[in-house]
């Protein structure tokens, strides 16, 4: 199992599994956390978006970061977004509530 079904994004019948590419992302200086999500995309069902929290100092953009993924994975699973926030929400215990950044993708995208 790679990654909780309610997760997995669909783009174009391809399924992506966010847990890989936010493995790709913490290989990346600069990111402190990341979280991957799925947002509505009229032609191919859903899109891939990126959430990054900068590491202090940190000199990341959105091309960087997009750039990061080239030669990593396949160009179809790299984010077509990214956004930069000051913290991903999280529930009590600390876990990235996903629904969350799912709506705010959306309203986004």
């Amino acid at each position: 199992i790679v990654d909780r079904k309610k997760d997995m994004i669909i783009r174009g019948g391809e399924n992506i599994f966010p847990a890989e590419l936010e493995e790709i992302l913490y290989t990346m200086p600069g990111v402190a956390e990341a979280a991957i999500v799925g947002a509505p995309d009229p032609v191919y069902g859903e899109k891939v978006i990126a959430y990054v929290v900068k590491r202090p100092d940190s000199d990341l953009t959105a091309d960087k970061v997009k750039d990061h993924f080239k030669g990593k994975t396949s160009s179809f699973k790299a984010p077509e977004q990214v956004f930069f926030i000051e913290t991903l929400p999280k529930s009590p215990v600390g876990k990235i509530l996903r629904r969350e950044l799912r709506d705010r993708a959306a309203g986004q995208a």
